[in-house]
């Protein structure tokens, strides 16, 4: 008779100590989100600062940029800085400059460096792994190291001034950082199930038609993060443009830049403002950038798919 009052003591006991442990463990729960979220909106701020100063930059007038106690919000928007850095760039012609190099460039890695990783990633051969390592190597030469060379080989080729040097290299695996896309696209491969492979070669398909056909239609997310990474890394890039072209009519976007620059300066200073032109020059550095993130806006959610499913984060 006396057990029982005791046992109920101790059931209550139990269920009180579990209620607090219950109270505490939500507490700790919610003070790590907020830990978190603190964390992750302070890191988010050092990336955007330069996007937000940018930005903010572009939209001053000459007065707003000389008053120290302006910092983020200008007194008024001043959008001609905008239509000044579309005269200054020459943005239609430049434009398609930039359009041209990146989208061939694009089109190309997508191709030969699926097709590469299709070879090392489902087709058996001596020496393979070594390829692959020697491929993987070039990531870490910096293309200023074999600049020379090449210059000399387009050179006696006749290609200098042209978009050759820019774009063919894409259609055999190369352009820019074309080793990184053929990991990518390996990784995918390897990871895809081999009976469907053998099943298209029970129905009389050969290895080109097996990659085209049965292979490339499930590489969606490694497409998608091809795209995007050489889209920008092409658009952006302003070295080798820079080397092979020398008519400013052929000049992308990004090689305007330091000229649209040099000709404000030379402006502010027959007018005596030192700081006329920096809001020109944010406005169209915003509008070099504007068609990548137009892009990305678009297909972001697939990019973000793509690194997930290839490997490239764990």
């Amino acid at each position: 008779m006396k057990a029982a009052p005791q046992s109920h003591r101790l059931l209550r006991f139990m269920r009180l100590g579990l209620s607090r442990l219950t109270s505490r463990s939500r507490w700790f729960g919610f003070l790590y989100r907020i830990f978190v979220y603190f964390l992750l909106i302070d890191l988010s701020f050092v990336f955007l600062y330069p996007f937000i100063y940018m930005v903010t930059t572009s939209l001053k007038t000459p007065p707003d940029l000389l008053d120290f106690t302006i910092k983020w919000i200008p007194t008024s928007m001043a959008w001609q800085n905008y239509a000044y850095g579309i005269v200054g760039l020459k943005y239609g012609e430049h434009f398609w400059n930039s359009a041209q190099t990146s989208a061939f460039s694009v089109i190309g890695q997508v191709l030969a460096c699926s097709f590469v990783a299709y070879g090392f990633a489902r087709i058996k051969f001596p020496g393979r792994e070594t390829l692959f390592m020697l491929a993987m190597f070039t990531l870490l030469v910096p293309p200023q190291t074999v600049i020379i060379p090449l210059f000399i080989q387009y050179k006696a080729m006749g290609w200098m001034d042209t978009f050759a040097p820019i774009v063919v290299p894409s259609f055999f695996a190369g352009g820019l950082r074309g080793a990184l896309f053929i990991f990518i696209f390996r990784q995918l491969f390897r990871n895809l199930p081999w009976e469907l492979e053998d099943a298209a070669r029970v129905d009389g398909c050969g290895s080109f038609r097996v990659y085209w056909k049965i292979i490339m239609p499930l590489t969606t997310p490694a497409v998608v993060v091809t795209v995007l990474l050489s889209l920008v890394w092409h658009w952006n890039d302003y070295f080798e443009p820079n080397i092979y072209l020398t008519s400013q009519d052929k000049y992308t976007l990004p090689m305007m830049l330091p000229r649209l620059y040099e000709s404000l300066n030379e402006t502010s200073a027959t007018h005596g403002m030192e700081t006329f032109g920096l809001p020109t020059v944010m406005a169209a550095t915003f509008l070099v950038i504007a068609p990548l993130l137009l892009v990305y806006l678009f297909l972001q959610k697939y990019f973000i798919q793509g690194v997930e499913r290839t490997g490239l984060v764990e």
